[in-house]
């Protein structure tokens, strides 16, 4: 069985074990980590000992996996990851949404079409309640693709981080979408990617 979704230009299947190169490369580049905190080289068997598990991990709530690799549909090459988890184990009614993608993908939508993907289908297939997200305030572009997906700003917080993370002094944003909402997003929004 294909455990897939497809967009125009994206296949998102389940993040699976043999991934684990193309994630310790993605999760070891300094510029795709920058809002995330201090990057350390995370070794190959870190990725697999550690990273790998968590995202492979099927969730009873959502009835499926949390973690969705993003591949062209172009040419099958790996692009990054996208984030639909379940915040609580038993249920999938609210559910984070968080991406990360190869610097060749930036600017390109992917993020967006992606985002929109995983967000239509759990409200329309998956009976998801509400989708969140939290990124840095100074993260202009990861606000971009939320607020293009039809999340809204619900407020601005302020955590404290064991190392600074230049922005930090700028807060945290929260964003989200309500399925009651979805359909007043617009059609950017609702419909295709």
């Amino acid at each position: 069985m294909d455990n897939s979704l497809r967009t125009a230009r994206l296949r998102l299947r389940p993040v699976r074990e043999s991934d684990a190169e193309q994630l310790a490369a993605l999760h070891g580049d300094p510029e795709v980590m920058r809002y995330l905190g201090p990057v350390r080289p995370i070794s190959p068997a870190t990725v697999r000992a550690e990273t790998v598990p968590r995202m492979c991990r099927y969730h009873p709530g959502l009835g499926g996996p949390g973690y969705w690799a993003a591949e062209s549909r172009d040419d099958g090459s790996f692009l990054g990851w996208f984030e639909y988890r379940p915040l609580a184990e038993d249920s999938g009614a609210v559910v984070e949404l968080g991406y990360r993608l190869r610097q060749a993908a930036w600017g390109l939508g992917y993020a967006t079409e992606g985002a929109r993907a995983l967000v239509r289908t759990g409200f329309e297939e998956w009976g998801v309640r509400r989708v969140t997200a939290n990124t840095m305030v100074v993260n202009t572009p990861s606000r971009r693709v939320l607020e293009k997906t039809g999340l809204t700003l619900r407020c601005t917080y302020f955590q404290d981080w064991p190392e600074a993370i230049e922005g930090a002094e700028h807060g945290e944003v929260e964003y989200a979408l309500d399925r009651a909402d979805w359909p007043r997003a617009g059609p950017d929004t609702a419909g295709p990617p």
